[in-house]
């Protein structure tokens, strides 16, 4: 089966001459919707564009061939082990449903070797007076959306995506609560309140628009993660936090360990957060090190009451 020369495009991404593959392909991104399939589709293309260059058919790819992409993944793009694995999870997914459409009779990701991701984030959140320094400097900001794009990813921990995506038709109220309907992963739709100091950032924000993006750039577009991660490191800058490569999910790592420094329980910290699993919370904390909530100073504490 040839597949040299591209063919037309599934959903945006570029495919082989082979109609069976293009098939395959649209029947693993239609178990997806919103951004879940938008990301299923980019990691799906990269291992497509890799076998194409390689004249490789992926329907008749075979282990070593998915050990070999593992390998072009960590050693030439030099990819964490965490987008590795992510990855290799879309690849394994697409061959399962393959195998579930009978396109295939095995998948041949269903032994490789995952690179070991470790329970560490990679990803730092900001401390207590970074955080704060952050904020000072939006609210100061002439700019009315710098206030509210760090108020709407420290302060109420939406992803990039969610926090841009906003409109100001999600704006609302619910039982006496000010809330935003937030589009999340997965297409779900969640109600997240608004303190009153994130609300009045909103309403800096929209000024006396009453419909579009909650969050606009300076030519008046919606903002988008690479505006957004612009104006944070611009607000960064001014407020003299000094950090690498400043991204927009580290006000999300701030949001989660924040608040269980605040001594908010796990499990409504996971809730508020809405993370799928407590271990994907857990895993945002360990990434500080952070010694401040440490057992030890509670048995201490514990032992010098008793004696």
């Amino acid at each position: 089966m040839e597949i040299s020369q591209p063919g037309p495009a599934v959903s945006g991404i570029v495919v082989t001459t082979s109609r069976i593959l293009r098939i395959a392909v649209a029947a693993h991104l239609a178990r997806f919707k919103g951004q879940s399939r938008v990301h299923t589709e980019s990691d799906l293309r990269g291992y497509l564009v890799w076998c194409d260059q390689r004249g490789l058919d992926p329907l008749t790819a075979s282990r070593p061939h998915v050990e070999l992409y593992i390998r072009w993944l960590q050693e030439v793009r030099r990819y964490r082990p965490s987008t590795v694995s992510r990855r290799i999870s879309v690849v394994a997914g697409f061959y399962r449903t393959c195998v579930i459409d009978s396109v295939l009779e095995r998948s041949p990701a269903e032994y490789v070797r995952r690179p070991h991701v470790p329970p560490e984030s990679p990803t730092l959140g900001l401390t207590h007076l970074q955080f704060e320094a952050v904020l000072t400097a939006a609210r100061q900001s002439p700019n009315r959306c710098d206030f509210a794009l760090v108020a709407m990813l420290g302060l109420l921990g939406l992803r990039i995506f969610e926090a841009t995506g906003s409109d100001i038709e999600d704006l609302g109220e619910e039982y006496g609560h000010r809330v935003l309907r937030v589009h999340g992963k997965g297409d779900k739709i969640v109600l997240v309140p608004l303190p009153p100091a994130v609300a009045r950032a909103i309403e800096r924000a929209i000024d006396d628009r009453t419909a579009g993006p909650i969050l606009l750039t300076s030519r008046g577009t919606r903002m988008d993660r690479h505006c957004a991660t612009r104006r944070l490191r611009r607000l960064a800058e001014h407020a003299g936090v000094k950090l690498p490569r400043l991204h927009p999910h580290m006000l999300r790592h701030t949001f989660v360990t924040t608040m269980l420094d605040g001594g908010v329980d796990l499990r409504d910290v996971q809730i508020a957060a809405r993370h799928a699993d407590p271990r994907t919370t857990i895993r945002d904390d360990r990434a500080r090190n952070n010694l401040d909530r440490h057992p030890n100073y509670i048995l201490a504490a514990y032992m010098a009451s008793a004696t």
